[in-house]
Order: structure tokens, then sequence, then C-alpha cells
């Protein structure tokens, strides 16, 4: 019987991975380890694994193992696939699937809810209201349809984000190399200077790699509006964390929403109460009261946690029986 292994499963995804094993009478492991070398022995005697996690594979040592294993697959139940060594993977026979549109509602609300909380001084109300001042003073805030929504990749999620904040009566334009005709009566295509200088709020919607890992810098924040707002829920590397906390200090933008940052790995999606953590930039974020950080839950809702098990096994079992999975990535 053909038998698959789930790293890093929580509680959550289990009636959606119970559900697809009643319907596909595969025998489906969990467990709640990462992978990666201290774990990869786990796959043993598996004929497929699934894994999920923020932590990078860099190791060519993990990708030989799987191959002397005999898998021949490894499935993201994710989006972003930058955590994998492609090279390593595609050199040990290994085709790597990602999940490219789980659910891009879920993100996009999630945007939607930041924005609000954002230009409505929400963070700076609280803030005082913890120390019972209840004043006014420079919490009045601009109506949405009035701003400008400035997406930097419209794909899937950015689409559906453009969607959302036009339908809000927002003005959206959009920088993207590939311009999609769907979009044709939503959006404006413009390049990325013009969207830096002109957006209200500016929502980053890219996958992570060579020429977005720090795509908003000191110099892109610098073109900003001293009113506008980053919003970020793609991935964290895109933004220079450094950047961004100085460009907040001097107010050469008015705040930012942050789903993900640099150096994440290891605190978001973990109780971290009692102890340490060593991430000195997440704490100064912490005490800005125009800054929002939600710990990676973009994709966290009860659609996209069935959409990720479900296209994710049955990728592997695609695989597994002979045919080519459409979300290959290498």
């Amino acid at each position: 019987m053909t038998k698959i292994l789930m790293y890093s499963v929580r509680p959550d995804e289990q009636a959606a991975i119970d559900a697809w094993v009643a319907t596909n009478n595969i025998e489906v492991d969990t467990t709640t380890a990462e992978f990666g070398p201290k774990t990869v022995d786990l796959a043993k005697d598996y004929d497929g694994i699934v894994i999920q996690q923020h932590a990078a594979i860099p190791e060519e040592a993990v990708y030989q193992k799987l191959k002397s294993f005999g898998i021949k697959q490894l499935a993201l139940r994710i989006t972003g696939f930058d955590i994998v060594n492609l090279k390593a993977a595609t050199a040990n026979g290994l085709a790597v699937t990602n999940v490219p549109a789980y659910s891009p509602r879920s993100v996009s609300e999630l945007v939607l809810a930041q924005v609000m909380r954002l230009i409505r001084h929400l963070g700076e109300a609280s803030a005082r209201e913890a120390k019972d001042d209840y004043s006014w003073g420079g919490l009045e805030a601009a109506e949405i349809h009035n701003l400008t929504v400035g997406i930097i990749g419209a794909g899937k999620i950015g689409s559906a984000v453009a969607r959302i904040f036009r339908a809000l009566g927002s003005t959206v334009i959009v920088t993207d190399p590939v311009k999609r005709p769907e979009l044709a009566d939503t959006v404006s295509y413009v390049d990325l200077d013009t969207l830096l200088t002109t957006a209200d709020i500016v929502t980053v919607h890219t996958p992570l790699d060579a020429k977005t890992t720090h795509l908003i810098d000191a110099n892109a924040l610098k073109k900003m509006r001293s009113s506008a707002y980053l919003i970020n829920a793609a991935r964290g590397p895109i933004v220079d964390t450094g950047a961004l906390i100085q460009s907040l200090k001097d107010h050469e933008i008015a705040g930012a929403a942050l789903d993900t940052i640099e150096g994440e790995a290891g605190i978001f999606g973990e109780d971290r109460s009692q102890s340490l953590v060593d991430n000195p930039e997440l704490e100064t974020l912490k005490t800005m009261p125009n800054v929002e950080i939600t710990p990676h839950i973009g994709f966290y809702t009860d659609a996209a946690v069935k959409n990720m098990v479900d296209i994710s096994l049955d990728d592997v079992k695609l695989i597994l029986e002979g045919g080519h999975s459409p979300h290959q990535v290498n």
C-alpha cells in the first residue's frame, strides 16, 4: 500500500487529512517535526512526503537521502518554494511541487483588514486607550475610496487584492511584467517608480527570488509618500527590515503592516511567551503603534487549510502514479 509522510502537521489539518485518506485509500502518516537534516530519516520506507515550513533546506545531503530512499517527489503545501534547494532536488530526481493558489481570498482579506487598521489609526488608538488617553488628535482618517492602492505583483493573490479594493472604490495601480486581460477594467499598469511615488497603500505580492530580495529597500522607501503605508503579506526578505525601521523612525512613510518578516523562522507559528525571541528588529517593530504585526497567518483560513492539504496530497498521488503535476516548480 502506498504510504505518504506529512511533516509539520498541525491539529487543525487532521480533519482534512483524514477526509483525503478516506477518499483515496492511501495511508498518510504525520509528524509535528519540520523537515531537514535531523528528520529526513523519518521518510525512510515511505513513497512520498509533504512539507510545510519557513525554515530553508539547503543541504544537498537531504535530497541525496530522499533519492536513496526511493522517493521521487517533494510536495510543499505552501506557495513559496524558496526554502527548497531546487538544484539539489532536481539533481536527485525529485519533482518539487507547491500549492500556487490555496485561497487567494485568504491573503487578500487579511490585507484589507491590515489596511483598515492602519488608515483608521487603530494601533495608535489602542495604545492611547491602554493609558486612558481618549483624545482624538492625530486620529483623523482617510476614507478608503479616496485612496490609491499600488500592488506589486498581480498574480492570483495580487489580483484578488485588486478586486477587493476596486470594489470599495479605490483607484488600483499595478506593476507586473504580466498584464492580465481579466484585470483590464480593474487596474492600471504602471512602472515600479510610478507606483511607489503615487500609491497611498503599497502592498507586495511577488514571489521571493534573487530579483525581489530587498526589492523594498531604503531607496524604494524614500520614493514613497510620507502619508503612505506599506503592506507585506508575501515573503519577509522582500522588504529590508532595517531600512523599513529607519524609514518609519524618519517619518518617511506613515506606517506598515507585516504578516511576514526577515528571520521569522522558529518564531512565527510558535508560542515563544516563555522563551527569548532573538530578533531585535521584530522587537523594535512591536513597539511602534503605526506598525501591525501578524505571525504569517494570511493563509490561515478554513478553506485554505483544506485546499493546501488536498492539493499537495493530490500532487503526490499523481506523481507516484506516473503523472506530471501542473504545480511542479523545477
